[in-house]
């Protein structure tokens, strides 16, 4: 008589040996299915540089066609003007000044050294951490900018691989003006630069003045003392000059490889946007049978400028529109790759601007080096102007965001924490306040009206402004409660270079200065009791978001302390010293070979 086969005692083993196996396949068969995220960060891009957000003249037809493809995000917000703070808060979903990442007193709001001690608390949870946990694979390319050491040239308590990144390739700091070989560092335009050479002219000049009277027999002085006093000034100004003007470069324009110094100083020129680009292109093939987090965090287009020779001098706008163009490129062969590798549709990209295009970054010759904010007022380093703190987004991921969402509602950088984890399906930490809120019901369409209904803005420590979204109505409302000090007929700080926080740099507004975002984006009508009779009401809510966020601060050691920010020498990487001078070649002779990139001229439209 013959059995069905699964009546056989060796059929049924069989089969509950594959049941039982299938109990721990199952999980993997799901996490199989969460999608891929790369997150794309542009330095210092302004809104009015892209098209998609209006700009006409200047060509970024692959950001454009992220915005086509997915959402455009027209309110998208940073936690703060300028970019140290803002990463900050990107990376962990909270306000900066809940992490010590705000500064107060000077008007360094970022690390100005890699030799500093300061960056984004060992306590912190990045996004990258949570997950690396949950089984993604996890790369960050280029700019860091929180941070490397903190007692020694080598503890690396800050750097990128102690907050959840697998790999890294890039800067620990940024790309500053003294990267480009021969350039004059920015800090040369500095207030408290000037204010130390003029002392310095002051006391020279007073040296000078008592060895005239030494000469004529008016000062009674010795000679040696008054020899003494004359060489103080150039004692103390030299070295200044040499370390701004000729070692800063060296010191400060580093490369890694996780946790080994490659370049010192790296050349911008020649390679770097196809080096950090093969870099991102090589992480996406490798891991392209897995979940993945690439973070890819471009220098450009923040100071000094530089292009590969193909995209030089092929824009409407000198250097910068090279270096804008040349920056779409570089999206577009990400997204070339995503698609060749079939990673499309389980993918979700998401390209957005660390803070607003930065106004007062002009050359000496007078050549704008520093991004457009369209109708925007205010720029990067601005407090709570939009100019500073509305920055051009654009995401894609065909499985839930339909082509050519426009999204207008306020969101904020932050959000994209919470964001990455509930796709990747993990929690948010339940052990500290996460201020962003879940993007996806906007951009799904399942919410018309965002979940913020305050928004913070900070300049420094300080309470800069505060927009308020109703879940009523069509209005933002926003509270400037103080506003920069700009030079006199203009619309920036351009004989400081940037615009600071303190009180001397700020105007206060009592009762707030108030402007309907919304239906004024351009903050150019200022509402007032006179012309709105709900203004009491108006401010008063606002008033009781701000109160309620600020019972939520705890206090927290500040990472930008100028014990933390100043430069020490027993903690500067080095790679040969004393001279601390190296390339990739010399450094790591058998650091695998960078891949190949797509031709940029394929890329590139005629002029």
């Amino acid at each position: 008589m013959l059995y069905p086969v699964w009546t056989n005692r060796r059929c049924r083993h069989l089969w509950a040996a594959i049941l039982f196996l299938a109990t721990f396949w199952t999980p993997t068969l799901s996490n199989d299915k969460r999608p891929n995220f790369v997150l794309i960060m542009v330095d210092d891009l302004g809104i009015g540089d892209v098209g998609c957000f209006g700009n006409d003249t200047i060509r970024t037809p692959n950001i454009d066609r992220i915005a086509s493809e997915g959402a455009k995000l027209t309110q998208h917000l940073t936690a703060e003007a300028i970019c140290t703070p803002s990463r900050a808060a990107f990376l962990t979903g909270r306000y900066p000044v809940r992490m010590g990442m705000s500064a107060s007193g000077h008007n360094w709001r970022y690390f100005p050294f890699v030799a500093g001690a300061g960056g984004l608390p060992q306590n912190e949870t990045t996004f990258a951490t949570l997950l690396n946990d949950a089984g993604y694979s996890t790369a960050l390319v280029g700019k860091w900018h929180l941070g490397l050491n903190c007692k020694t040239s080598d503890d690396h308590c800050h750097h990128p691989n102690k907050h959840g990144f697998d790999f890294f390739f890039g800067t620990p700091i940024t790309n500053f003006r003294e990267c480009a070989d021969g350039a004059e560092t920015m800090y040369v335009n500095t207030r408290s630069y000037k204010r130390w050479r003029n002392a310095c002219v002051a006391v020279f000049v007073g040296s000078l003045a008592l060895l005239l009277l030494k000469v004529i027999g008016k000062n009674k002085m010795s000679w040696s003392a008054v020899f003494a006093l004359l060489l103080i000034a150039p004692g103390l100004w030299i070295p200044t000059r040499f370390f701004f003007s000729h070692r800063l470069r060296r010191l400060n324009c580093i490369l890694m490889n996780n946790d080994k110094l490659v370049a010192q100083p790296f050349d911008l020129e020649d390679d770097m946007t196809p080096r950090l680009l093969a870099k991102s292109l090589n992480f996406l093939r490798e891991n392209q049978n897995r979940p993945f987090l690439l973070y890819h965090s471009f220098l450009k287009v923040h100071s000094a400028l530089f292009a590969t020779e193909q995209f030089r001098g092929r824009s409407r706008h000198g250097p910068y529109g090279d270096n804008v163009e040349e920056m779409d490129w570089a999206v577009g062969e990400i997204l070339k790759e995503i698609d060749r590798l079939g990673m499309s549709e389980n993918t979700f990209v998401y390209l957005s601007s660390d803070n607003g295009g930065h106004l007062e970054e002009i050359t000496p010759e007078g050549e704008v080096h520093g991004g457009w904010n369209g109708i925007y007022k205010g720029g990067k380093a601005m407090g709570g102007w939009e100019g500073g703190i509305r920055v051009p987004t654009v995401l894609r991921w065909p499985r839930q965001i339909r082509p050519g969402t426009v999204i207008s509602e306020p969101t904020s950088m932050m959000d994209v924490f919470p964001t990455v984890l509930r796709l990747a399906g993990t929690e948010n930490p339940e052990d500290r306040v996460i201020d962003g809120r879940d993007m996806m019901p906007l951009l799904a369409g399942n919410r018309t009206v965002t979940e913020h209904e305050f928004l913070i803005h900070y300049c420094g420590e300080s309470l800069a402004a505060a927009r308020y979204r109703s879940s009523t109505g069509n209005s933002v409302y926003k509270a400037h409660y103080m506003t920069p000090i700009w030079d006199e007929g203009t619309g920036a700080c351009y004989s400081a270079f940037a615009c600071g926080c303190e009180n001397s740099w700020v105007n206060h507004h009592d009762p707030p200065l108030l402007f309907d975002i919304a239906n004024d984006p351009s903050e150019s009508n200022l509402i007032t009791p006179e012309n709105e009779p709900k203004f009491a009401e108006i401010v008063a809510n606002i008033s009781r978001g701000v109160e309620t966020h600020k019972k939520t601060l705890v206090s927290v050691e500040s990472q930008f302390s100028l014990r933390k920010v100043l430069w020490r020498p027993w903690m500067q990487p080095c790679c040969n010293f004393p001279y601390c001078s190296c390339d990739l070649n010399e450094t790591s002779p058998t650091m695998e070979k960078l891949l190949p990139v797509h031709e940029p001229t394929s890329a590139v439209p005629e002029s």
